[in-house]
């Protein structure tokens, strides 16, 4: 894997998550993965907009709202994800 095909976590917090027609659900705030395999499950979604408050989207013991990472399209000044795969 070439080096511009990575992210690291780090760049991916406090991005701004979009769906594909530009609605905002709000910041990434922490990624959830399984510790076995590695693989990212859910980013967990930080000052959710109005919108994404409407949306019943699964949520952590805390109450936080979660997003499935296999929704993430496209990663770049902004986190973006499927809308579809969502709800």
């Amino acid at each position: 894997m070439q080096d511009d095909e990575k992210k690291y976590s780090k760049q991916l917090i406090n991005k701004t998550v979009v769906s594909k027609t530009g609605k905002r659900f709000g910041m990434v705030s922490d990624l959830v993965f399984e510790t076995g395999s590695g693989e990212l499950i859910h980013i967990v979604l930080g000052d959710p907009t109005p919108y994404a408050k409407k949306l019943e989207l699964e949520k952590t013991k805390e109450g936080d709202a979660l997003i499935p990472f296999s929704a993430v399209i496209a990663m770049g000044d902004f986190l973006v994800v499927a809308e579809e795969d969502i709800i």
